[in-house]
């Protein structure tokens, strides 16, 4: 039964869009951290929350600048952690009702950016407003920061701003614009930090919400900030690929040191001219044929033609 529940989890992860992805991230990080606290309580007992909160303070992002140095990776782990199973549930409805608005009129591929930059924008709020705000840091000095809250207000905010007129039905309530459910949760932030209540954790909320109208603001003056967060990965992938090749291509050279080209290779190799864009066209071709698979992948007839272009 476990095997083909993962074997579910795992083609809807694959083939399913950004929006079900983050959901199932959140979800399976939810299960993971309760589900180590449980093996956990042979060696703590029941009810030790101090060494699960130390266990949890791995992924929370910290207050505390030195603390911050030291795991500067909870910037980004924060914002998939849950502790509590409501707060886990509400930010998912929201992340999927406003979500799915944001995922019709921008398009899949912008769901994601906005959430990581609101959440970054979220922490960047809490960390001002715990080191800098008067008369509360002492109260802040080792407090933790937890929860996609940061990231689904930037996506609810996107759709407020991007469709504002739009009608959602409330339990109870009835057809309401989603202008109007913004507008209320971030007055309830605004009361909740008047009132000194998890200060911190709003001050995120309206930080995520800045980021949510600011990215569409953006978006309709020309500035993608999608871009650079999609594109990321590639580039990193990139650097790397480049690198591996570059080494293999060093490797290339020296194992065929000893080795002397022919004399019909001088001035053409296979029919082709050095100075022929065909020769430069096969030859980078092969290049990415090594950087894709590696230099094993190549023909013998690849490996001769890369040896003799070495030597130009």
């Amino acid at each position: 039964m476990v095997t083909s529940i993962w074997d579910d989890i795992k083609r809807a992860f694959s083939r399913g869009d950004n929006l079900t992805r983050l959901i199932i991230v959140n979800i399976g990080f939810f299960l993971f951290i309760h589900i180590v606290g449980f093996l956990m309580v042979p060696f703590t007992g029941i009810g030790n929350h101090a060494a699960f909160n130390a266990f949890l303070e791995w992924f929370m992002a910290p207050s505390d600048p030195v603390e911050l140095l030291k795991r500067p990776w909870t910037i980004i782990t924060y914002m998939f952690l849950h502790e509590g199973i409501w707060h886990l549930v509400f930010n998912m409805l929201f992340l999927y009702w406003f979500g799915r608005i944001v995922q019709d009129l921008l398009g899949d591929h912008r769901i994601l950016p906005i959430y990581l930059l609101g959440g970054l924008a979220g922490f960047v709020a809490f960390f001002i407003s715990a080191n800098f705000l008067p008369g509360n840091i002492s109260y802040y000095i080792g407090s933790h920061m937890l929860g996609a809250s940061a990231g689904v207000m930037a996506i609810v905010m996107a759709a407020a701003t991007l469709a504002p007129t739009y009608i959602m039905h409330l339990l109870l309530i009835g057809p309401v614009q989603i202008r109007y459910i913004a507008l209320f949760l971030i007055v309830i932030d605004m009361i909740a930090i008047r009132e000194g209540s998890n200060t911190g954790g709003h001050f995120a909320h309206l930080g995520g919400v800045a980021m949510g109208w600011y990215f569409i603001h953006a978006l309709r003056n020309g500035t993608d900030l999608s871009r650079p967060v999609n594109n990321l990965p590639e580039r990193i992938a990139t650097f790397f690929r480049k690198l591996f090749a570059g080494r293999r291509r060093s490797h290339i050279r020296v194992r065929h040191a000893n080795k002397k080209p022919s004399s019909a290779s001088a001035k053409k190799q296979n029919g082709l001219s050095p100075d022929d864009p065909a020769y430069q066209r096969k030859l980078d071709r092969i290049l990415d044929k090594i950087r894709d698979r590696g230099y094993e992948s190549l023909t013998r007839e690849e490996k001769e033609f890369l040896f003799r272009a070495s030597k130009k």
